[in-house]
C-alpha cells in the first residue's frame, strides 16, 4: 500500500476497489493485521477506501479533509506506537490522555479537533472492515476554542484582492473572482464547464455542490468580463472544464504564485478566504444571512455565520436613532 495522499476522484476510487474484491474474512484480517502492527499506510489506506465508499461525501470528500485526516492518522498511529496502545481494544482512558497530550504540546483547539475527528474516522473505518467495536472516542471531551473562527481565520482584504486581480493572467483572474465573487468552493471552483456558464443571464450554474446538491449564482461584471477574457484566450466551449488544472494541488500552487508576484505570498491562505470575502460583501448590502446562505450553499445559517466578519460598529447607526 502507498502512503501517499491520493488527491484525485479516480486514483481514490481505483485505491477503493482494490478493497472490494476481498471477502469480508479477508478484509477483516487485512484491517486487524494493520491495526495490530500499527502499519500506518495500510491503516490509511482502508481509512481512505470507507471514506471513499461509505460515507455521504464519498469520491468527492475534498482533498483539505483528506489531509487533515490522514496527518491526524499519523500521529494517532505514531502516539499509539509510543505509548504501546492497542488499538483494536485501546483502554478505557487511554482517549481522553491522547487527547490531553496532544493540548500539553501547545496545538491550538481546533487543531486537536481535527485530530480526534481523524482518530474517530479510523475508528469507522476499523468497524466498516468488521476489525473492531470500539468506539474509543465517542465521548471523549474536546478542547473548546472560544475564539470565533472569523477571527482566527478571516476574509481576504479588498487590497489583496484587487492586487492578485491586477497581476492575474487571464484564467487566474477568472479562478479569483469565482471564489471572491461568486463564494466557490475551490472543488466547485475546478468543476465548472462551459456549458455552466450563462452570460446573458448572468448566472452560474454550480452543478455538484457540497452534498451534490446543485445551486444557481449570480455573476458580477467582473466576473462576466474575466469569463469572457479567459473563454476567447483559451478557445473552449460547451462541455469541456473552464481551467486547464483540475488538481486542488495545483490550484493552490497557481495562486501561491500569483500572491508571490504580488510581492503579499504571507496574505495568501488558500481558497476558503476568498468565500469568506464573497459571502461579507453580500451581507454587508443585504444583512440577511438566510439569502447569503443560499448564495454560498450553506444547509444551515448556523454555518453562515461563521463565514461573514460583521464590524463591531454595525449596530451604531441603529442604535442612534432609539426612541
Amino acid at each position: 500500500m502507498t502512503d501517499a495522499l491520493v488527491p484525485f476522484t479516480a486514483d481514490a476510487l481505483a485505491q477503493a476497489r482494490s478493497f472490494s474484491g476481498l471477502t469480508d474474512e479477508a478484509l477483516r484480517v487485512r484491517a486487524v493485521t494493520a491495526a495490530r502492527d500499527k502499519t500506518f499506510p495500510d491503516l490509511w489506506a482502508i481509512t481512505l477506501a470507507y471514506l471513499s465508499t461509505d460515507t455521504s461525501g464519498g469520491v468527492r470528500t475534498s482533498p483539505h479533509t483528506l489531509r487533515a485526516y490522514r496527518k491526524g492518522i499519523e500521529v494517532l498511529v505514531d502516539h499509539a506506537r509510543d505509548h504501546a496502545w492497542n488499538l483494536l481494544h485501546p483502554g478505557r482512558r487511554e482517549p481522553g490522555l491522547y487527547v490531553a497530550a496532544l493540548t500539553s504540546s501547545g496545538l491550538k483547539p481546533a487543531t486537536v479537533m481535527a485530530r480526534v475527528a481523524a482518530a474517530s474516522a479510523l475508528y469507522r473505518a476499523l468497524r466498516w472492515a468488521g476489525a473492531t467495536d470500539a468506539d474509543p472516542f465517542a465521548d471523549v471531551k474536546r478542547p473548546r476554542d472560544r475564539t470565533k473562527g472569523i477571527v482566527k481565520n478571516p476574509p481576504y482584504r479588498p487590497e489583496f484582492v484587487q492586487a492578485m486581480l491586477e497581476h492575474a493572467d487571464a484564467q487566474e483572474r477568472a479562478l479569483v473572482l469565482l471564489m471572491a465573487h461568486a463564494g466557490l468552493r475551490i472543488a466547485e471552483a475546478l468543476a465548472v464547464t462551459w456549458a455552466d456558464v450563462d452570460l446573458p443571464r448572468r448566472r452560474l450554474l454550480v452543478a455538484h455542490g457540497k452534498g451534490d446538491k446543485a445551486r444557481r449564482v449570480p455573476l458580477s461584471a467582473l466576473l462576466r468580463d474575466a469569463l469572457s477574457a479567459w473563454q476567447a484566450e483559451s478557445g473552449t466551449r460547451g462541455p469541456a472544464r473552464v481551467f486547464t488544472f483540475q488538481a486542488y494541488s495545483s490550484a493552490y500552487e497557481r495562486l501561491r504564485k500569483l500572491a508571490l508576484r504580488c510581492g503579499r505570498e504571507h496574505e495568501f491562505r488558500g481558497f476558503h478566504a476568498g468565500r469568506k470575502y464573497a459571502g461579507t460583501q453580500l451581507y454587508a448590502a443585504t444583512k440577511d444571512f438566510t439569502r447569503v446562505a443560499g448564495f454560498l450553499g450553506h444547509e444551515q445559517v448556523d454555518t453562515t455565520r461563521r463565514y461573514v466578519e460583521v464590524p463591531e460598529d454595525d449596530l451604531d447607526d441603529i442604535v442612534e436613532h432609539f426612541r
